[in-house]
């Protein structure tokens, strides 16, 4: 261990002067998550959807990296939760909600703006819900295995659907304010609900399912090369119809005490 895995340290203890070197890492990876978030707005603002749209995807898949990663240097820090969230909000509110907008949103006469602007508040208020509750003893939720309504890359990947199906069929209805103004704000809806979701940790692997698990994992990565509209409507599907499971599985949680 090196003097630059340990920032010196104030007359009280507290470390400054930066985060160690094993904080590194995961915290460049948030950062690369916000940087694809926005680069998607510019893309948007080029008109070039598909890439925008591309963009947040990754920031999402990045995003998912962050706090693995984190966990296995363990390099969990208050400054990195922090960073986390600011880049969520980011990356998963604001780059959805004005890539919505400047796809669709914009041609409503009324309230464009407004639903634009509710995908990017619910989503700001879920994060400082989790944030709030990070170091609570009581989250019956979470002592489950579950989250309170659904995560801000979710959202975001949710909010996407129309355009997918504007892609993947090149319907113009699809694209329709009137069509993209309510999804976005049901979508807006789910992240500040209070239905317990399914996370990582709510699923148990069985030693036999595990090479059909990598197995899936690989073919995943091979559909979302080849057909990747496809493929996100499909996990947007499965996403949905897996809701209303999450909540009776989290009631079945609840009656075993």
């Amino acid at each position: 261990m090196t003097d630059a895995d340990h920032p010196p340290a104030d007359a009280a203890g507290r470390r400054i002067g930066g985060i160690s070197l094993r904080a590194f890492p995961p915290n460049a990876i948030t950062v690369l998550a916000l940087c694809f978030g926005l680069t998607g707005v510019r893309f948007a603002i080029g008109g070039q959807f598909e890439i925008a749209v591309a963009a947040v995807i990754f920031a999402g898949v990045l995003d998912g990296m962050d706090g693995r990663i984190a966990r296995l240097l363990r390099a969990q820090s208050k400054f990195g939760a922090e960073l986390d969230s600011l880049s969520d909000v980011i990356a998963f509110g604001v780059a959805p909600a004005m890539i919505l907008f400047l796809w669709s949103l914009t041609d409503a006469p009324k309230f464009g703006w407004t639903a634009a602007l509710a995908l990017a508040v619910c989503c700001a208020l879920r994060l400082a819900r989790f944030n709030s509750r990070m170091d609570s003893d009581f989250q019956p939720h979470k002592s489950a295995g579950f989250m309170t309504g659904i995560p801000a890359p979710a959202g975001a990947g949710l909010a996407f659907v129309p355009i997918y199906l504007w892609l993947v069929t090149g319907n113009g209805w699809f694209r329709e304010w009137f069509v993209v103004m309510p999804w976005a704000l049901g979508v807006a809806m789910l992240m500040i609900s209070a239905l317990p979701t399914y996370s990582w940790s709510s699923f148990r692997l069985r030693r036999s399912w595990r090479l059909f698990a990598l197995a899936g994992i690989g073919l995943l990565g091979a559909a979302l090369i080849t057909a990747p509209w496809w493929t996100l409507l499909a996990v947007s599907a499965i996403y949905l119809v897996l809701l209303p499971f999450g909540i009776a599985s989290y009631a079945r949680v609840r009656r075993r005490g």
